[in-house]
């Protein structure tokens, strides 16, 4: 890290283990009014995005951290049904199919995960 370029702070969401295999986990969002993270588990792998669908701007959940994941590769928006990909968040079904959902960085250490931005 340097004056110029400091790192960013890395924030902990959760534990690897906390994400069902094959699920998603809902992280609150820190300030009042902004969208939360979903992250979603397959293996050892996660992937993280805003918990906000392209179709109508609005949470891919209709109670808090209650998902519909399929076969550990699809998250579904719970309001119109559209199907988005594990791995990219991008929608292969549905009204707002060829959209994705907004990607946030994150990285796994030691089974825990932590977002860089």
């Amino acid at each position: 890290m340097n004056a110029a370029n400091p790192e960013p702070l890395a924030v902990f969401l959760c534990a690897l283990d906390d994400i069902p295999d094959g699920g998603a986990l809902e992280i609150p969002a820190q300030q009042s009014g902004a969208p939360g993270i979903v992250v979603v588990r397959r293996g050892d792998d996660a992937w993280a995005y805003r918990n906000v669908c392209p179709h109508f701007s609005i949470p891919l959940n209709y109670e808090p951290n209650t998902f519909w994941a399929y076969d550990a590769e699809l998250l579904m928006c719970a309001h119109h049904s559209a199907m988005f990909r594990f791995e990219d968040g991008q929608c292969i079904d549905g009204p707002c199919e060829g959209a994705a959902l907004t990607r946030v960085a994150i990285r796994i250490e030691q089974r825990k995960i932590f977002n860089d931005e």
